[in-house]
């Protein structure tokens, strides 16, 4: 790369004899491109048979923990449902008196039936039921927040595997330059400080790979646990930033559907359903109730004296006698009507009701401004990719050529490299803004894509 026009024949059979030679002692010791380097990338990506970002997000959905629990107090609240459609219990009361001095005892036993008048049952019911109808929005509402997180991790992790791939073709790039620029230095062309010039570059670039893998390991290992998968099992992703600019709806149309779909919206306005319905609760519970009671009771009673009986004998006065109970107990709301849990259900629902346009306020908010940030987005990373990355790949091959001509010092080839290298990673980075700001788009109006089980 670095070789200019003259002698290029013999130099190149010098380097050709310097990479078969294993270097003696008194040899130019050249570095050698690790084998990982080579092979580093089929660790995390595989376009055949890689996960995508739909998989990722689908195994997700019936892998995270967190969804998990959730389910689970869906079913916890259904249960409460089934509960509160079960009618009061009856009660019995059994009791048993005796006289201490004598005789006389009483047997008692006695049945109360609670009837719930002025709505009870209803209301409890109807409040058990929207709260099962909170928990569901709240479950798709996670499952859209977690959908997108995964879609974002992923491209996170993507975008460090591309800044991975970029340096390690510098670092091969350079590794060969190297083994140039030492086979020249040999034949006496070229001063041994060029040499370390390269070599402190060719270093340089092998540190920041060591980095870049870092930051690839560590975003794979978020991916990991974000989706539910073991730090151990294999991942590999496929897919790339292409084709991310595609034909949108419009602000208003993404807006209207937001509000009709949003499942964080719609928890809201189930929270609102619950609180009217626990007003009637509260209601219900201020209201006259009744309990039917029933019972029977036998009574034994005598008096210290003896009488006589229908034959004549001589016996105790006393006699057994049986009741039949039957009547009725009312809960009068005179004084208590549950007004303070009228009052507090009212409020409640004035507070949920806020809630509710403030969530629809936010939302509006979410869908215009992902709007805003996906089209400057886009626009940027057009602008960088005709208007730099373009013109800084033919800058450098124009530093390179000039270079090996004569015309240009190492020192202009590789700070014209390192310029070259910040602008392909903003490049990527670019790319990943416009393909977070798409998942955005998707997050914000609860798009169906966004979930694919």
């Amino acid at each position: 790369m670095f070789l200019r026009p003259y002698k290029k024949a013999s130099l190149f059979c010098v380097a050709l004899l310097l990479l078969a030679q294993t270097p003696s002692s008194a040899q130019v010791q050249t570095p050698k491109t690790d084998e990982k380097q080579s092979v580093s990338l089929v660790r995390y990506v595989d376009q055949k048979s890689g996960l995508t970002a739909d998989d990722l997000a689908a195994y997700a959905l019936g892998h995270n923990l967190e969804l998990q629990a959730m389910r689970k107090e869906i079913d916890a609240a259904k249960a409460l449902v089934k509960q509160a459609r079960l009618r009061a219990n009856p009660k019995v009361d059994l009791s048993v008196s005796q006289n201490v001095t004598g005789n006389d005892h009483n047997v008692n036993a006695d049945a109360i039936l609670p009837l719930e008048l002025g709505g009870r049952r209803a209301a409890r019911i109807a409040v058990a039921e929207r709260q099962v109808e909170v928990r569901e929005h709240e479950f798709a509402n996670r499952e859209r927040l977690l959908s997108a997180e995964v879609r974002m991790k992923f491209a996170d992790t993507l975008a460090q595997i591309l800044k991975l791939s970029l340096t390690d073709e510098l670092v091969e790039s350079n590794q060969q330059s190297f083994n140039l620029v030492a086979a020249r230095v040999l034949e006496g062309a070229t001063p041994p400080l060029e040499q370390n010039m390269v070599l402190v570059e060719l270093n340089r670039l092998k540190s920041m790979r060591e980095s870049a893998e870092g930051k690839v390991e560590v975003a794979m290992l978020a991916l990991r646990n974000l989706i539910g998968m073991s730090p151990e099992e294999p991942l590999r992703l496929r897919g790339n930033f292409d084709n991310l600019i595609d034909q949108l709806p419009t602000v208003s149309e993404t807006t209207e559907r937001a509000l009709r779909n949003r499942p964080d919206l719609l928890a809201a306005r189930s929270a609102e359903n619950v609180a009217l319905a626990q007003i009637e609760q509260a209601r219900s519970g201020g209201r006259l109730d009744a309990s039917l009671l029933a019972g029977y009771e036998h009574m034994i009673f005598g008096f210290p004296v003896r009488g006589f009986d229908d034959v004549g004998r001589l016996q105790p006065v006393k006699g057994g006698f049986n009741y039949f109970k039957v009547g009725i107990s009312l809960d009068v709301p005179v004084r208590n009507k549950n007004q303070g849990a009228v009052e507090a259900a009212i409020a409640e629902a004035d507070a949920a009701k806020r809630r509710r346009e403030f969530a629809e306020l936010i939302l509006r908010h979410e869908v215009a401004s992902s709007y805003a940030q996906y089209e400057r987005a886009s626009r940027a990373m057009e602008i960088f990719r005709v208007g730099v990355q373009q013109q800084a790949r033919a800058n450098l091959d124009v530093v390179r050529q000039t270079y090996e001509l004569g015309s240009k010092t190492l020192l202009d080839y590789l700070g014209e490299q390192r310029r070259f290298i910040e602008f392909e990673n903003d490049f990527v980075d670019s790319q990943l803004a416009v393909y977070n700001a798409r998942v955005e788009i998707q997050r914000a109006a609860a798009s169906p894509e966004l979930i694919k089980r």
